[in-house]
């Protein structure tokens, strides 16, 4: 079982550094969707996609695999959809009912991780559902951004359906995390035994 360890090295590795960019680019995303600069949000929400596929591989290949990384990628995976469906809602109220379900998820998986943090275990790392679910939002987002751009206005039927599908994968994912943390709780609860 893995156990938290930080060590100041960790705070400058390539995979860190692009988790930290994730960060930075969920604010110039909220001001050009706010402002309907829609372009430029498809811009800057793709990156941050990008850098999200690209820390993990080079975490991997570069041998760069840190508790920080384990814990700051999660969380800045969180913040980002957060801050989308935030937006998302101010755009089109209509469709609150599937962000919260989107927001409560996430919040849960926040939770979780933090829970197993006081209990000085690292959270997991994610889990192919996890991946899927956070590339299959990026992609409904990225689309519904582009649409907008192309004909001029919202496809709602589009959005419903992209959104439902996000939900859907995420609450998979939700499922499957859940199972791992049970198991990883199981198992401190056994070491102590």
């Amino acid at each position: 079982m893995d156990s938290w360890s930080f060590k100041p090295r960790d705070l400058v590795t390539v995979p860190n550094l692009l988790t930290y960019l994730r960060f930075l680019l969920i604010v110039p995303f909220v001001w050009f969707f706010l402002k309907e600069n829609f372009v430029m949000a498809g811009v800057t929400i793709g990156l941050s996609g990008l850098t999200d596929c690209f820390d993990g591989m080079c975490a991997r290949k570069l041998n760069q695999v840190t508790s920080l990384g384990k814990i700051l990628d999660p969380i800045a995976d969180k913040v980002t959809l957060i801050s989308v469906a935030v937006c998302m809602v101010i755009y089109m109220p209509a469709i609150l009912p599937i962000m919260m379900v989107l927001v409560f998820k996430e919040f849960l998986m926040l939770l979780g991780g933090f829970i197993l943090l006081l209990r000085k275990m690292a959270p997991p790392p994610a889990n192919i559902f996890g991946k899927v679910a956070t590339l299959v939002f990026y992609f409904v987002i990225c689309l519904i951004i582009l649409t907008k751009i192309v004909t001029g206005q919202e496809n709602m039927t589009l959005v419903y359906f992209g959104l439902i599908l996000t939900a859907v994968v995420m609450i998979i994912a939700l499922v499957q995390y859940s199972v791992v943390f049970f198991r990883m709780n199981q198992a401190k609860k056994a070491e102590k035994a």
